[in-house]
């Protein structure tokens, strides 16, 4: 997919965001996304503070968010594994079709804890 036919695919969709972060990253998350198939833009999110930092959002269709978070959890392990800090006896999890998404830090399936992973503590609200 390209990032025109994400435009046309999402120019009249309910989106939401599905992460925030420094603009390379979210650039390089949009160019994952497109590659799965799943069509993914990259959005400045405004703070009326002067303090505030640039903060940029990668927004997808409510549906795809299963399919990103997945996409998250396989970076995250790939780089783990890059650095040879794999946890043992952990390996990614599949992303249910109902219930909890995985954590994309360690991979925990479970209820969020004020808006934070149970296991491993990554604020994910």
């Amino acid at each position: 997919m390209t990032p025109h036919d994400a435009e046309k695919v999402l120019a009249d969709a309910e989106v939401v965001p599905c992460a925030e972060m420094q603009l390379a990253d979210a650039r390089k998350l949009v160019e994952a996304c497109l590659a799965e198939g799943v069509p993914a833009l990259v959005h400045r999110e405004a703070c009326s503070k002067p303090s505030c930092s640039p903060k940029f959002q990668v927004l997808v269709r409510p549906e795809d968010t299963p399919r990103v978070a997945s996409l998250l959890q396989q970076r995250w392990m790939d780089s783990l594994e890059r650095e040879g800090l794999v946890p043992a006896g952990r390996a990614p999890q599949a992303v249910p079709e109902e219930g909890e998404l995985p954590c994309p830090a360690c991979g925990t399936a479970a209820p969020l804890v004020q808006g934070a992973c149970s296991d491993c503590g990554l604020q994910l609200e």
